[in-house]
């Protein structure tokens, strides 16, 4: 009987694949944007997180005093708090302060003066407990001795302490709290109101045979080139004290709620047209053909057809306006009046009161709907399934008399009421004096004599546009390419990821107070762009770089994934092969990324409103001085140079789109 022969092999490490050059150079350049990502995003939210759980009190047991005579001879030490003890020179309610506090040392001699020969020493008890002499910050456990001149220029520091105090502070003050109910309240009128409308314009462009489609088109986008405090200073001029309309309202007043949400639907009626739009336009032909040969109504057509269709379209728009609503500081700081939401909370807080904790504790809480909203949705996103097949014949709309003309007549509204903004403000930017002297004039467009930034604000937002638009451009798609190309490394590819999308979910005020807290830290390295426009651009990246990253893989995505397997058969690196294959390819969606980023730069407030300095005062900032200022005229002429320069820069996208897409892109007409 033969034997069997073991023919196994002995077992030897596990083999492992070694990564080429190319591979490392995309991991690596995957690290670095993502490094980026962290620096500009996650760790100023970590440090704006921390700060909301910090409270600062002075804790007097840490200083500790002494007082000469007129001959010089010294008493004995004794702390600050057993002065307070025995005079109650400091009410324990006031010793609860925030990070800027100071608390003078002579409040615990009541009978000092500045011109005494009394010499008084002071110290810590231990070695953190800081004082400022001036400016000059001081700590320590040594004596120091003052002149009793020097001696009032003495101010103790409070001390950190972690804890939920402001939390309890914030939601026990009512007036504050009530800020929450508003916030809610106004996002979710002004969205039903906005996709109400969008899906009936959107519904005619797709659905019927009117006219003028491309110009209604042209007219819906017209809100995005604008910064959001356009509407309300125009909604001002027409229903405002000395308004135009005002009677319209029969003494209901634009100041508050009604202005908010009108602005809002203003603003926010562009995105939800584009989403609701594009629902709409990949519906199958066959599926009404089948609604018809059932001999179903056009109602219940309507119903079991095109809004199960749209529905993903319709909850994606619905959530997109709520964050955008609910995250918005110029409109209800122009127009709110009294009514407080969260976004002029931050605002008040931190500019009207230095309350930077308590504007952190708002941020956090602002931060809860807007991540809620975008979760959800991401949520429904991928519940979506593809509508249509290799076989769906796409929607051709028959003519309909009576349907077109109520189309027409619907988008014919709309377009009014947009325009009607857009005319307003255009009107109160040339009249000389409103309602008085209408007779038309340029003294409005003389920035550099108003309160707000002159032109040099306009050209600084010119400048940061451009340098967004080319450097964010080359992050973005670099980026999105890397995470899409890169082979393996899934855990870093859906870090990298989480980190791209984290942007969209946090509104533009808690970002640049984020960076307030950390960017402003003397400690902190990059501390030095601080109040420069390098720190401006770095946030206005950040804050739309995911709409630019999701534009670059859904280009990427649709690159055969062949193409790499053969520059590396052909040993030809992939830089080559991004040079000479992806870019050309991907140039409409590049095209696409880089208007996006300019014209959100030249419109954003709420991202740069707490970072920019006298010399990088951005024009949308300055609209927003002016109007503070009382010059609304002027904030309504700067707001229109804003849309003229987005409407050019637009035209011109478009030009050099068609010259760069014909050279690059006729492989599409073979």
């Amino acid at each position: 009987m033969a034997m069997a022969i073991d023919t196994a092999l002995p077992v030897g490490r596990p083999l492992r694949l070694r990564l080429d050059r190319d591979e490392l150079i995309k991991r690596g350049l995957m690290l670095v944007i993502a490094l980026y990502l962290l620096v500009a995003l996650a760790a100023p939210l970590a440090i704006m997180l921390s700060k909301s759980f910090s409270t600062y009190s002075f804790d007097l047991a840490k200083f500790e005093f002494q007082l000469s005579d007129k001959d010089g001879n010294w008493g004995e030490p004794v702390t600050a708090a057993a002065l307070n003890e025995k005079l109650n020179a400091v009410p324990p309610t006031k010793l609860a302060t925030n990070s800027d506090g100071r608390l003078q040392a002579t409040s615990f001699f009541p009978d000092f003066s500045f011109r005494s020969p009394v010499k008084y020493k002071i110290r810590g008890t231990t070695s953190d407990a800081t004082y400022l002499v001036g400016l000059n910050p001081q700590s320590g456990t040594e004596w120091q001795e003052f002149t009793s001149n020097d001696f009032r220029r003495v101010m103790l520091r409070p001390s950190r302490a972690l804890g939920l105090e402001n939390y309890t502070a914030y939601f026990s003050t009512p007036t504050l709290f009530r800020s929450i109910e508003n916030s809610v309240f106004i996002a979710l009128v002004s969205t039903i109101i906005t996709v109400g409308l969008a899906f009936g314009f959107a519904y005619a462009l797709n659905r019927s045979c009117m006219r003028f489609k491309d110009a209604f088109k042209l007219v819906a986008m017209v809100p995005i080139l604008v910064p959001s405090l356009l509407p309300g200073i125009a909604l001002i001029y027409l229903f405002g004290n000395q308004g135009l309309l005002k009677d319209l309202l029969m003494g209901t007043s634009i100041y508050g709620p009604l202005g908010i949400v009108v602005g809002s639907i203003f603003f926010a009626f562009p995105h939800a047209m584009i989403i609701i739009s594009t629902a709409l336009a990949i519906s199958d032909q066959r599926h009404y053909e089948a609604a018809e040969s059932l001999r179903a109504s056009r109602w219940r057509t309507f119903w079991t057809v095109t809004i199960p269709g749209a529905r993903y379209g319709l909850i994606s728009a619905a959530f997109v306006v709520f964050t955008l609503v609910i995250t918005d500081f110029g409109l209800p700081k122009v127009i709110g009046g009294q009514y407080n939401v969260l976004a002029v909370d931050i605002y008040k807080q931190v500019i009207g009161q230095q309350n930077f904790e308590m504007g952190a504790v708002v941020s956090v809480i602002l931060l809860v709907p807007a991540i809620a909203a975008f979760i959800v949705d991401r949520m429904v996103t991928k519940k979506q399934v593809a509508l249509l097949s290799a076989r769906s014949v796409p929607y051709q709309p028959k003519p309909n008399r009576g349907f077109d003309t109520l189309c027409l007549a619907w988008c014919s509204l709309i377009a009014v009421f947009i325009l009607g903004i857009m005319a307003t403000s255009q009107f109160a930017a040339l009249v000389k004096l409103w309602p008085y002297d209408l007779s038309l004039s340029l003294k409005h467009f003389a920035f550099d004599r108003m309160d707000g930034g002159g032109w040099g604000s306009y050209y600084n937002s010119i400048r940061l546009a451009a340098l967004t638009a080319v450097i964010g451009t080359v992050i973005i798609f670099v980026g999105a390419y890397m995470v899409e190309k890169t082979d393996g490394f899934r855990s870093g590819r859906t870090a990298f990821q989480f980190l791209a999308m984290l942007p969209m979910a946090v509104p533009g005020m808690v970002l640049g107070l984020a960076y307030i807290f950390f960017f402003n830290d003397p400690s902190n390295p990059l501390n030095a762009i601080y109040g420069t426009m390098t720190i401006l651009v770095v946030c206005t990246i950040t804050h739309f770089y995911t709409v630019g990253h999701l534009t670059a893989l859904t280009a990427l995505k649709q690159i055969d994934q062949e193409f790499e397997p053969v520059a590396a058969s052909l040993k030809q690196p992939f830089y080559k092969l991004f040079a000479r294959v992806t870019v050309p390819v991907c140039l409409p969606a590049i095209l696409d990324i880089s208007i996006y980023i300019f014209v959100n730069a030249m419109t954003t407030v709420s991202a740069v409103v707490f970072l920019y300095s006298k010399d990088t005062t951005l024009a949308s900032v300055a609209v927003l001085n002016m109007d503070d200022a009382g010059d609304v005229a002027p904030a309504a002429a700067m707001a229109m140079m804003i849309f003229y320069t987005n409407a050019i820069a637009r035209l011109i996208h478009l030009l050099l789109s068609r010259v760069l897409i014909k050279r690059t892109q006729a492989w599409r007409m073979r």
